[in-house]
């Protein structure tokens, strides 16, 4: 099973449409989605780049950082819009 990890994310809705998402704890995280179906894919791909990066520069990752124990109850806050008639 791949690592988890919990983290903040702020969304800031662009003029031109779409978001760029961003955390709080870990300032080089920094992507966008044009929809909130893409913040989860796009933030994932953006850490794992970010990991790689500190791996390749051979810097351990910040504390903020760190995958949930395997078996852990996962809680999450998560965003979904509904469409209304």
């Amino acid at each position: 099973m791949e690592p988890i990890y919990k983290l903040p994310l702020v969304l800031e809705p662009q003029p031109e449409g779409g978001y760029t998402i961003t955390c709080p704890l870990l300032p080089n995280l920094v992507t966008e989605a044009d929809t909130l179906e893409e913040v989860i894919p796009h933030v994932a791909d953006a850490l794992a780049a970010l990991i790689e990066g500190y791996e390749e520069l051979k810097q351990p990752l910040p504390a903020v950082l760190q995958p949930l124990p395997s078996g852990s109850t996962l809680w999450s806050e998560t965003l979904i819009q509904v469409r209304t008639a």
